[in-house]
């Protein structure tokens, strides 16, 4: 009687099959994969999408680790010009530019370093600015439970540079305000002024 032999099924990793995906859109564009440039870029390109979609990864409790501290201020916070680089959601093209983070401290701080990783965070997903901002200002909100929170975002598109109407210099700018930030015009002008000063005193 012969024994018949198992096999057992591996799975492909995520990274082999976005590698496959990469290699059948270059062939599909008419190039060869065996060229000397190509032969390793859609392992190159599907490691460069891992990264550049790296926030779907990330979770707000490893950012924040516990960098929250007790103050007596009310003073506001602002990071600014916080560059960041996404990828549109509706044609997978880059956008980029730099976002304004600010805050109004009620008994909480939160490490200055955090504010940051939370906006790559949420720009190394599939985004589009409109959402990208709204859903910064609502992560600090919930984090830090301020009096306000404003966050603006400027941004170029490569989907309108690099086809469509192919505008190089127009720009996108989205704001989210909430609390004090949206019911108070004192404190919305201050962070909107604060912001718009761009001399560097560094």
């Amino acid at each position: 009687m012969t024994s018949r032999a198992k096999f057992s099924v591996v799975a492909p990793t995520p990274l082999e099959m976005m590698t496959d995906a990469y290699a059948s859109l270059i062939r599909e564009v008419g190039e060869d994969l065996d060229r000397n440039g190509l032969v390793k870029t859609p392992e190159r390109a599907a490691k460069a999408l891992q990264f550049l979609t790296s926030g779907y990864e990330t979770s707000m409790d490893e950012i924040v680790n516990g960098a929250l501290f007790d103050v007596e201020t009310e003073g506001m916070v602002i990071v600014r010009d916080i560059e960041f680089y996404s990828l549109c959601e509706h044609h997978m093209l880059p956008f980029f530019g730099k976002m304004h983070v600010a805050y109004l401290p009620q008994n909480k701080v939160i490490g200055l370093s955090k504010i940051p990783r939370i906006v790559d965070m949420f720009a190394r997903r599939l985004q589009v600015q409109e959402q990208l901002t709204e859903q910064v200002a609502k992560a600090v909100q919930e984090v830090i439970a301020p009096r306000g929170v404003g966050v603006i975002a400027e941004a170029r598109h490569f989907c309108m540079m690099m086809r469509g109407v192919e505008k190089q210099h127009s720009g996108t700018i989205t704001s989210t305000m909430l609390g004090d930030f949206k019911a108070e015009k004192a404190t919305r002008d201050e962070f909107l002024s604060l912001v718009s000063q761009r001399t560097n005193p560094f």
